[in-house]
């Protein structure tokens, strides 16, 4: 027996007028979803359990099985396992993204104006990170690069409790209540503020703005966590099994669950990625595992930024180069298979 999940992050969304009423995945051409819901069974499931904060984190875990309010340490620690970061006991890993804020209104009303920094690219922001790591780190605290706007910051023997803000939850708006709170937050808040001045003149940015892109003028810490306590997939199932997706926090589950992380060519996180890649290797690995978790970011990301259009095709392409791709492979190898979306 095969068993895929194929995971569209982000589908899910509210009916629009400018859809006739209809959401996002019902105005889209679907025919391989449409060919699942047909032929096998539809239900509803709630992956976020009451008290916990809904993200990315929580979800993949719940859908893998795992218990969020026992597993779930943090973006941070996730996506850490997945850069090969060791923590110790009682460090404590941060995502830091490399943002965009406006602060033309003033010092009082400054905007998180782009969580991503325009999509900014791995290897300039690697740049970034580098200088960052340079002139703000200090040997209990350190910046590693990831992709894109995606990062991490760890802190040795770091607080315990903080309350911090996902970027993609506050763009637009002005960022004073929403920045770092709690035990030794003054010094989150203080390298957040040191970074606005470290980037901005910073060679990198210079470049953007003269080709019309976007800034990376500031990091944002959050998700932070510390080691999370999971089992590996293969001593709670026995089964053996893959993790396929482009970003950090998917391939640091996948390392904490015990599944091999399979690299692909052009997967980038974004609309623009290899999406039939993706099921190609997922079916490769298929030839000689059990379990195969193949996650695509880009509706998320589409959502994340308001693009309707953009979510549109990004649901389409998911569903004619993962979801068509992999029925049809598994098919074809006369598997005998369960396959969920």
């Amino acid at each position: 027996m095969k068993y895929v999940i194929l995971l569209g992050d982000g589908m899910a969304d509210y009916p629009e007028a400018e859809l006739g009423g209809k959401t996002v995945v019902e105005a889209a051409h679907t025919p391989g979803m449409d060919r699942i819901a047909a032929e096998g069974t539809l239900g509803l499931i709630d992956t976020i359990p009451p008290g916990c904060t809904p993200g990315s984190d929580t979800a993949n875990l719940s859908i893998l099985g795992y218990d969020p309010v026992k597993c779930n340490a943090g973006r941070g620690a996730l996506e850490a396992a997945s850069m090969g970061v060791k923590l110790d006991p009682g460090d404590v890993a941060f995502r830091c993204n490399l943002v965009t804020l406006d602060d033309s209104r003033g010092p009082e009303r400054i905007v998180m104006e782009d969580f991503t920094s325009g999509h900014i690219g791995s290897d300039e922001a690697a740049l970034l990170i580098r200088d960052i790591d340079s002139e703000l780190g200090s040997p209990d605290l350190f910046f590693r690069p990831g992709v894109g706007y995606r990062h991490l910051m760890i802190w040795k023997n770091g607080p315990g409790s903080l309350v911090t803000k996902p970027p993609h939850d506050i763009v637009g708006t002005a960022v004073a209540d929403y920045l770092p709170a709690g035990e030794r937050s003054d010094r989150l808040r203080e390298l957040m503020e040191q970074s606005r001045k470290l980037l901005a003149d910073h060679p990198v940015n210079r470049r953007r703005l003269s080709r019309g892109d976007k800034p990376a003028n500031a990091i944002w810490l959050w998700g932070q966590g510390g080691l999370p306590p999971m089992q590996p997939l293969t001593l709670k199932y026995g089964v053996s099994g893959a993790m396929i997706s482009a970003v950090d926090l998917l391939k640091g589950i996948g390392v904490c669950a015990g599944l091999e992380v399979l690299a692909v060519p052009g997967a980038t996180g974004y609309i623009d990625t290899n999406y039939r890649g993706k099921a190609e290797e997922g079916l490769r690995w298929l030839e000689r595992g059990d379990f195969l978790f193949l996650h695509v970011e880009a509706p998320d990301e589409m959502g994340h930024e308001g693009n309707m259009k953009g979510k549109i095709e990004a649901v389409e392409a998911f569903d004619r180069e993962v979801v068509s791709v992999m029925l049809e492979g598994l098919d074809l190898k006369k598997y005998e298979y369960r396959v969920m979306v």
